[in-house]
């Protein structure tokens, strides 16, 4: 079937503007802590408003054969059913998130807020722009293009979930109870991811998964003054850096549980080193580290193989120290860290996850209270090859608009949601993608949406969808 790519980009340009970025631009002013963050999650009513928010847009897209329903199962998050029915055969599955991750705007730079939408092209700053916000939008306008051309496409289900950023505890429930309504897609699309650069459009083969908990320390039942009791009483933060070391080699990085390690086959190797070649210094240059920092390897294939099919660990927070402007000589009674470890495809979350906790509780040092508090674990995930048409259909579609074939890339983040969708569809097809790319800050400071790619992404996709069809 031959397709008007330009005619397409124009309609995506004007949808863009006139529709998805205003809309976009309302939804990063709501809150929308995911779960884990805001446990009166329900009464502030911030993830419903999201919901709201996008239905409305929906009402005003003319979209042919579409139905909407809002689900709620107990005291779950809400979920968002979307179904556009098809005007050609095969079936797709869209899946995206509205929920979002706590921000500081004390660190966001001069001019810019979380809760703001500002635009300084090429891109559009504020919490959830890019992960996910713009997900439902893009994956739903990829649909709305075709309807538009008079190009015959799937039917069409968009999974858009509110817990996502917690790692979709709440999810589940709902995989079960609307198997009948997910039906048997033959391909899955996932909007939130990306990659390295902004002038590829980018396949993720492979995701790390999250094993995660807090390790708590006690050594006292009050703080004493450290003067009296600094030498007898040992600190619990030398006893957390004791625990620590047998999970991780400070000098190195290397984790030390061999159970969270995967052989990494030649071909990986080989593709890390390809795509080590066109990224070079970029990889590291696009980290925002200070400047005398140093990688603990140069290479950029190892770079890529080190965040990626690796794992790696994280102290992500802590409890039970004052500020330092605040704080006494006083011996604390305890240390608390959160530890969050990511992990290559193909480890069994759940398995480590116990493993970690018997490594951390076993003979705590000095006799102190030691006790570790896992928090829900995610597997990671492993694309299966795609269906020959949409690949060659996205190879096309990506060379007309950006001069390039896609790339296959692996992200080192985690999205729960892979794992449990490649469980229940194993004969589906996966095309992970998204607008993510340098400097988008995805959790961080000044997150950001690149507008320009995520027009092309659009147009990508839809014709991509469009090859399942023919």
């Amino acid at each position: 079937m031959d397709i008007d790519i330009d005619s397409m980009m124009e309609a995506s340009e004007s949808i863009w503007e006139e529709s998805i970025l205003p809309s976009l631009s309302e939804f990063i002013e709501i809150h929308a802590l995911s779960p884990g963050f805001a446990p009166d999650w329900d009464e502030l009513g911030e993830l419903q408003a999201t919901i709201d928010l996008f239905c409305g847009w929906l009402d005003r897209q003319g979209i042919a054969g579409m139905t909407y329903e809002t689900h709620r199962i107990g005291n779950h998050s809400p979920v968002l059913l979307v179904t556009i029915e098809g005007t050609g055969s095969g079936e797709v599955l869209f899946y995206s998130h509205l929920d979002k991750q706590p921000s500081r705007p004390n660190l966001w730079s001069e001019g810019l807020h979380p809760l703001k939408a500002v635009r300084r092209d090429p891109f559009l700053f504020g919490r959830g722009a890019v992960d996910d916000g713009y997900g439902g939008y893009l994956c739903v306008t990829a649909i709305k293009l075709l309807q538009e051309a008079g190009i015959p496409h799937p039917k069409a289900t968009f999974l858009i979930e509110t817990c996502e950023e917690s790692g979709s505890f709440d999810l589940p429930p709902y995989l079960d109870e609307l198997s009948d309504n997910l039906g048997s897609p033959d391909l899955i699309v996932v909007l939130d991811s990306g990659g390295p650069s902004y002038e590829h459009i980018w396949v993720s083969e492979a995701l790390r998964g999250l094993v995660a908990g807090n390790l708590s320390v006690k050594v006292s039942h009050e703080g004493v003054h450290s003067g009296i009791s600094g030498g007898p009483i040992p600190s619990s933060f030398r006893i957390q850096r004791m625990l620590l070391d047998r999970v991780e080699d400070s000098k190195t990085g290397e984790i030390l549980i061999p159970e969270m390690h995967v052989e990494i086959s030649d071909k990986i190797k080989q593709e890390a080193i390809e795509l080590g070649a066109i990224l070079g210094d970029e990889l590291w240059n696009s980290l925002p580290v200070v400047n005398t920092l140093r990688p603990p390897t140069t290479e950029a294939d190892q770079i890529l193989l080190g965040t990626n099919w690796k794992p790696a660990m994280s102290v992500i927070g802590a409890d039970g120290m004052p500020p330092v402007l605040t704080a006494g000589n006083v011996l604390r009674t305890h240390t608390d860290l959160k530890l969050s470890f990511r992990i290559p495809p193909g480890v069994k979350a759940e398995e480590v996850q116990n493993i970690v906790k018997e490594i951390l509780e076993k003979d705590p040092p000095y006799g102190a209270e030691v006790t570790y508090h896992a928090t829900e674990p995610a597997d990671g995930f492993h694309a299966p090859p795609l269906h020959e048409g949409v690949s060659k259909a996205l190879n096309g579609a990506s060379m007309k608009l950006t001069g390039h074939s896609p790339m296959v890339t692996w992200v080192g983040g985690t999205i729960p949601f892979m794992a449990m969708i490649q469980n229940k569809f194993p004969d589906a097809c996966f095309l992970c993608t998204g607008s993510s790319g340098p400097g988008n800050n995805a959790h961080g400071p000044d997150e950001k949406l690149h507008i320009p790619h995520s027009k092309r992404l659009n147009v990508v996709l839809a014709i991509a969808i469009a090859a399942l069809s023919e």
